[in-house]
């Protein structure tokens, strides 16, 4: 977008040195004092350029920059608001129909949230896939990290329920070994202390049955809801951010259209009033009129077209920076109540192993009180055959 054209020509001026070479334009600063611009290579000068072919003109400054002079500030800064009539590309880059600014002109911006590396003030440029074939945004960068961390909490409660499935089938099997009627035979102490194994196998079982329990109802069901919870979640943003950029990417495409329905106004202007100099007429005067009319209406389009694009990128930009907290907050959230419930699950573990120990003191107890002499004694007095032992015959 360059300065709109002066709202009077200088005809008189043109009478005199000839019309202006095509592509040219001249433009006042805010000084007062007279200055020309190519609209076709950016190129500005103080000096008229020259009309006649093979006549020198006067060097003109590299693209994008101003005639050095009053104009600058100092150390050759440019001085205030004379940035105004400076060429728009110096001063920004459009990416992917989001305009970024020129890292060697505008001051270096301030994050948003220092030191915190937050989500909303490192992924605003599109970014290239693995395959170097498309680009992507770098909202979906975010929104395939939650993705990610949403199947890993699905994993994790796989992995739970496998874990339960082992506790389930564990207790079952000790259930029933505690039933065996291997060695229900022994006798005595060591009699009592293998029955009360047995029974600790029982209740075991029972501890293992109440551990997948509580890991289901504790662990993963809470993981599998709020995963759908998440799902949703993402769902939202992933169509309000899209939604957005496609609003924006629209108001670009109107604003490259009106751009070059100026260009093209400008053009035709330059051309009439070139032809005045070889003919003039009221004819003229008032094509001249017309195209002047047409071509201020275009870099009107065009200003409001910018305006709508701005408004556009500014919605965007608000709600990026909305979204992408809400989603660091949930992602913080999301790892917050799986360390929760992870630590619930070691939590329960160690309880399963506290109430497994509790089941075997008791064997313990009765291993310590196994005598096998006292055994003996038992078993010989309910048994024994007789005390009188055999002797030798006599003739």
């Amino acid at each position: 977008w360059k300065p709109p054209p002066p709202k009077a020509s200088s005809l008189a001026e043109d009478f005199l040195n000839g019309p202006l070479p095509p592509g040219w334009q001249s433009y006042m600063s805010p000084q007062g004092r007279k200055y020309y611009v190519n609209a076709y290579t950016n190129e500005t000068t103080w000096e008229r350029p020259n009309s006649l072919p093979g006549t020198p003109r006067s060097p003109v400054k590299h693209k994008n920059t101003l005639p050095a002079g009053t104009e600058t500030g100092p150390k050759g800064q440019l001085g205030k608001d004379s940035w105004r009539f400076r060429t728009s590309e110096s001063f920004y880059g459009v990416i992917n129909c989001v305009t970024f600014p020129h890292p060697d002109v505008m001051p270096e911006q301030q994050l948003l949230k220092p030191s915190e590396w937050s989500y909303c003030d490192y992924f605003w440029a599109d970014k290239k896939d693995p395959q170097g074939n498309s680009t992507v945004s770098g909202f979906e960068i975010l929104l395939q990290k939650q993705i990610k961390g949403k199947q890993m909490q699905k994993e994790m409660a796989e992995f739970v329920r496998e874990r339960i499935k082992i506790e389930e089938e564990y207790a079952k099997n000790l259930s029933k070994l505690s039933q065996n009627s291997l060695a229900a035979q022994e006798e005595g102490t060591l009699g009592e202390a293998w029955v009360q194994l047995k029974k600790s196998l029982a209740d075991e079982a029972e501890v293992h049955l109440k551990f997948s329990s509580k890991l289901q109802s504790e662990v993963e069901k809470p993981l599998l809801n709020f995963r759908e919870n998440f799902k949703k979640d993402m769902k939202k943003y992933d169509h309000h951010i899209a939604d957005l950029r496609k609003q924006l990417a629209s108001r670009y495409a109107a604003v490259e259209k009106a751009r070059k329905a100026l260009t093209e106004r400008q053009r035709d202007l330059e051309m009439k009033t070139q032809q005045l100099e070889i003919k003039l007429s009221n004819k003229k005067e008032e094509e001249i009129k017309k195209a002047r009319r047409k071509s201020t209406q275009a870099g009107d389009e065009l200003m409001r077209c910018v305006d709508l694009y701005n408004q556009a990128q500014s919605k965007w930009f608000e709600e990026m920076v909305t979204t992408s907290l809400e989603i660091e907050r949930l992602e913080v959230e999301r790892v917050e109540m799986i360390q929760q419930h992870l630590c619930q699950y070691t939590q329960l573990r160690h309880e399963t192993d506290m109430f497994n120990q509790s089941t075997v003191e008791p064997v313990d107890q009765l291993l310590r009180k196994v005598e096998p002499a006292k055994d003996r004694e038992l078993w010989v007095k309910e048994h024994k055959t007789g005390d009188i032992r055999p002797v030798d015959m006599e003739i």
